[in-house]
């Protein structure tokens, strides 16, 4: 994907975000994680992630149902990532809307 076709996707899904999106970013924008700055929908490589953390190498998943069968596509392009040094945590829509206190701790236990 090229750079500018990426940043333009990122922009209408920043635009378009799902519920557990929304209520996960609540909590993360404006430093307020433990002071860490977080960005949502954000290029990197040949990919969109949901959220990243540059300063702490972690990136953030929110899975939808589509995910539950695309685990192999979603294990490599976790791989790809990993390869440059980040950490992907990934959750599920109902685990952010059903227990964001309990999303935020496995967060902050992985910083």
């Amino acid at each position: 994907m090229r750079s500018s076709q990426a940043v333009g996707l990122a922009r209408k899904l920043r635009k378009n975000s799902t519920e557990a999106e929304k209520a996960l970013w609540k909590q993360l924008h404006a430093k307020q994680l433990e002071g860490n700055k977080f960005r949502r929908q954000q290029p990197i490589g040949d990919y969109i992630v949901d959220f990243v953390c540059f300063e702490k190498n972690i990136i953030i998943e929110i899975d939808g149902g589509q995910h539950a069968v695309q685990t192999h596509e979603d294990s490599r392009r976790d791989e790809i990532l990993a390869q440059q040094g980040f950490k992907v945590l990934r959750f599920w829509n109902n685990e952010v809307l059903g227990s964001i206190e309990g999303v935020l701790e496995k967060i902050k236990s992985n910083l």
